[in-house]
């Protein structure tokens, strides 16, 4: 099992910026991806972006290319999450995910990540 620890969340006014954090302790990660979802209230998660482990290749929803980066560092085993422009619309609890394997066709699936952080709230006003 994984461990999954999320930080940086807060309060943005809308244009601004905020990186998340995810710290993961647990196994080693070799043929896996970890990723963020958000998740609206009363609303099933969805995919925000992904990073392949090994490889480094990123994966991103519509709705955020090319405002968010995802990004890991091997040594800290952790995945950052920029969030550049930041949207009314952006504001959600987002969570850190881990998975095994990597299947690019499922990777944007939620039920294919089997560890999950705690979440962090990410509010963004006018």
């Amino acid at each position: 099992q994984v461990l999954l620890v999320e930080s940086g969340g807060g309060l943005v006014q809308a244009g601004g910026s905020l990186r998340l954090s995810c710290v993961a302790s647990g196994r080693t990660f070799s043929n896996s991806a970890m990723a963020w979802f958000r998740q609206y209230p009363g609303k099933e998660r969805e995919f925000v972006a992904a990073i392949r482990w090994m490889s480094g290749h990123t994966y991103y929803a519509d709705s955020v290319e090319g405002r968010f980066t995802i990004s890991r560092d091997k040594a800290k085993k952790a995945v950052h999450l920029q969030m550049n422009s930041l949207k009314p619309e952006d504001s959600a609890v987002y969570y850190c995910a881990a998975r095994d394997g990597v299947i690019t066709s499922t990777i944007r699936l939620l039920y294919t990540y089997n560890d999950w952080g705690q979440g962090t709230q990410v509010t963004v006003y006018d």
